[in-house]
């Protein structure tokens, strides 16, 4: 009988706390104007800023940045970047403590987590410069 009470116990708090999956509005209303940065089992994965209009700039954390916009498709919000030009679309949800984002193209993938929400800019070294 402790068993099954400390089970509930535990589980309660995770039921008040359903995820949410964001509409294109809700998600807009979130991030832009904000730098939110990504994780991926535990470990720091890049970060995108959020700009009006619909644009954005993702970095992989290495100071090299991609440009590019989003938009909406059904329940799925998809990215085009200069670099990458073949949508990448991700369900984005509320997980209470940020942002949950799954790839659609391989949802055998971790999901991504917010584990960091600022003002911009994001930070840009800009483009290599050869001899």
């Amino acid at each position: 009988m402790l068993r099954l009470i400390t089970f509930i116990a535990l589980i309660f708090p995770a039921l008040g706390h359903a995820e949410t999956l964001l509409s294109a509005e809700e998600f807009a209303a979130r991030v832009e104007g904000k730098v939110l940065t990504y994780g991926l089992s535990g470990e720091p994965y890049g970060a995108e800023e959020y700009l009006p209009d619909r644009r954005v700039r993702w970095s992989f954390l290495d100071g090299e940045c991609d440009e590019g916009f989003w938009y909406p498709e059904g329940d799925a919000i998809c990215f085009v970047y200069q670099d990458t030009p073949t949508p990448q679309c991700w369900k984005f949800f509320d997980s209470g403590a940020g942002i949950r984002a799954d790839f659609l193209s391989d949802p055998a993938d971790d999901s991504l987590y917010e584990v960091d929400r600022g003002e911009g800019p994001l930070y840009c070294t800009g483009p290599e410069v050869g001899v």
